[in-house]
């Protein structure tokens, strides 16, 4: 199992979460509020980038990092989510073949993603991992859907590895300076598909291996079986990453199974939506990750909280905790102030890597290190 996670500015301790900036930007707050909560990397979306800035400004900056002014780590997702959301269930709008994926845009304009693209367009990012192009099984596929997405993500993977190590013997990138490469694990709630795909994966070879597909079972459960069949079927020397995943007690339950790297919207959408995340401890030393209901959530908007002095947290020492009220940000949602959701999404963002530090090993190198 993999210790740290290289990336252009030294090295990261794992477990690690990445907070989504899938445009270049975490929603309401910049580079340097990132920074400033101790979260060590974002994660970046190949598709909306792709519409959004092309490669000549990427050429220009030298990368998606000096374009945002990130000092910090950076995984490009590859656009596989998007063949779920925006291509199989669009209908007449995209289409997936084993060529690649068809977006319908405005207009007449149409968007090909190949997995060729998707691996070009992310080495032009520079970013520390790139992930594979990858088939979303879709949730209630039947067995031949399953099937079928499985072949198409283990065929993806194979010509997106192809042509990463062209990129990389073009560039001159040796082992020790290239991203890291990693594929994603689909075949759906079929615990032996999930084996087939990461053991045909693992045969390819790759830096790690993720959690793909939707992980939530009909009843509303985290399907852990899958995790556990991804992490006894991949190479143990590789890394584990939960694609996506980042209710705390999930992340917690999947760093015990092995997992080291988590991407999620949660605690930035749910920061815009007056839902704060609260360790229930009085200090950030007394926090225990592994005690049951270990954090609760606090929502600002309660009137019981109008002439409320206490900070939102006494186990955070972020910026909104260290400065100002559950009266004053009550006060702030309430006016609409744009500065509430700024301050909300800090605080969501230090609960994270808060998170993440408890559940290193003891003595584990500080972040950056």
């Amino acid at each position: 199992m993999k210790q740290y996670f290289k990336y252009q500015g030294g090295k990261l301790p794992l477990p690690v979460f990445f907070p989504d900036a899938t445009r270049a930007v975490v929603r309401t707050v910049d580079s340097q509020d990132i920074k400033a909560t101790g979260t060590p990397g974002v994660l970046v979306n190949t598709y909306h980038l792709y519409l959004d800035l092309g490669r000549k400004i990427l050429e220009r900056f030298g990368g998606i990092r000096e374009f945002m002014g990130w000092k910090g780590a950076v995984i490009s997702d590859s656009g596989g989510f998007q063949v779920m959301s925006l291509a199989k269930r669009a209908g007449k709008r995209g289409g997936v073949t084993d060529k690649g994926v068809k977006f319908k845009l405005s207009g007449k304009k149409t968007l090909e993603l190949t997995p060729e693209t998707s691996i070009e367009f992310q080495m032009a990012l520079k970013p520390d991992m790139a992930v594979v192009l990858d088939d979303f099984t879709l949730p209630n596929s039947t067995r031949s859907q399953a099937e079928e997405s499985v072949e198409r993500t283990i065929l993806w993977a194979e010509r997106s590895k192809k042509k990463f190590e062209e990129i990389c013997d073009q560039q001159g990138l040796t082992e020790g300076k290239r991203p890291y490469l990693l594929a994603v694990v689909q075949g759906g709630e079929n615990l032996k598909l999930r084996r087939l795909c990461a053991e045909r994966l693992a045969e390819i070879g790759f830096d790690g291996y993720g959690y793909g597909g939707w992980p939530i079972l009909d009843n509303g459960e985290f399907n852990y079986d899958v995790a556990r069949t991804i992490a006894r079927f991949t190479p143990k020397e590789s890394f584990l990453y939960g694609l996506g995943i980042g209710k705390p007690e999930e992340v917690v339950n999947l760093v015990d199974m092995g997992f080291q790297i988590f991407d999620c919207v949660l605690p930035t959408r749910d920061a815009r939506h007056k839902r704060l995340y609260v360790f229930d401890s009085a200090s950030i030393n007394q926090i225990d990750v592994r005690a049951d209901n270990f954090y609760e959530f606090f929502s600002p908007q309660k009137q019981i909280h109008y002439v409320d002095d206490s900070p939102i947290s006494l186990a955070c020492d972020c910026l909104l905790c260290k400065n100002y009220s559950r009266a004053y940000l009550n006060h702030l949602f309430r006016i609409e102030e744009l500065t509430a959701l700024r301050l909300a999404t800090i605080h969501n963002l230090r609960f994270y890597s808060i998170l993440m530090e408890k559940l290193r090993p003891t003595g584990s190198d500080p972040v950056g290190v």
